[in-house]
């Protein structure tokens, strides 16, 4: 799946304030080492070093149109290439961070024990995951596939629910956790600009749908997604789009 940086940091306001809300739950001091996992475009990694300005941060990602960004941005920290998905730390690891990452993997249920374990002693495993494919915004993705003429072209690539509901993930490392915290957010969105909304679909969710068709029919694809996502987030009087959007968060100690 190709990864567009610049499209990506288009409302970075908006993606970075739950990775700043999920780091000020984190119950952690004298963090040593802090390994970011599918750290895209690097812009969590400073936030990061001001919470722990001693820890060493290695950002992991499998994207090297991100990790070169990252690079350009922030040179003082460590980039690596790879899959998150297969990643295994060569030592404990303090502090384990994912900001909206994991939702685009799959078989939950062992990867979230399997990065516990990774954890040190006194550690812990922070994650933090869109939750809103019930939305408007997704649902209209899923309706333009079932009602084009790229169906079998694209519908074995849906999702319907690659995360699950907060009570799932307590009850998944409840077993493995020392201390464990879930919770779920809805922030309220307020986008400026043309189809908003669409803008930020086509830097994730929409993405993999898109790489998958030919020029001609992604842009067919595409003016059908958005007409359908016009009615369902009408621009207010003041010309912005409210876009509520559901996020799922995890903090895990060891």
């Amino acid at each position: 799946m190709s990864w567009n940086p610049e499209l990506y940091l288009t409302f970075d306001d908006h993606r970075l304030r739950p990775a700043l809300d999920l780091i000020a739950r984190i119950p952690l001091d004298g963090v040593r080492r802090i390994v970011d996992l599918g750290c895209g475009p690097g812009n969590v990694e400073p936030h990061l070093a001001a919470r722990w300005p001693s820890a060493e941060i290695v950002g992991v990602d499998n994207a090297p149109s991100m990790l070169e960004r990252a690079g350009q941005d922030y040179p003082r920290f460590k980039w690596v290439l790879g899959d998150i998905a297969a990643w295994r730390a060569d030592a404990p690891v303090d502090l384990i961070f994912s900001n909206a990452a994991l939702q685009w993997l799959d078989d939950h249920e062992r990867l979230f024990p399997h990065l516990l374990d990774q954890v040190a002693p006194g550690g812990a495993l922070a994650i933090q995951m869109p939750r809103n494919f019930s939305a408007p915004s997704h649902v209209a993705i899923r309706e333009t596939i079932e009602n084009g003429p790229w169906r079998e072209r694209l519908a074995p690539l849906v999702r319907p629910e690659p995360v699950r509901s907060p009570e799932s993930y307590h009850r998944m490392l409840a077993p493995h956790a020392r201390t464990l915290d879930v919770w779920e957010i809805e922030y309220l969105q307020v986008l400026s600009g043309q189809d908003p909304v669409v803008t930020w679909t086509r830097a994730t969710a929409l993405r993999p749908y898109l790489d998958a068709l030919e020029a001609g029919a992604r842009s067919a694809f595409e003016a059908e997604y958005r007409a359908r996502v016009r009615v369902g987030y009408p621009p207010e009087p003041d010309g912005r789009t409210l876009f509520p959007f559901k996020r799922v968060f995890v903090v895990a100690g060891k």
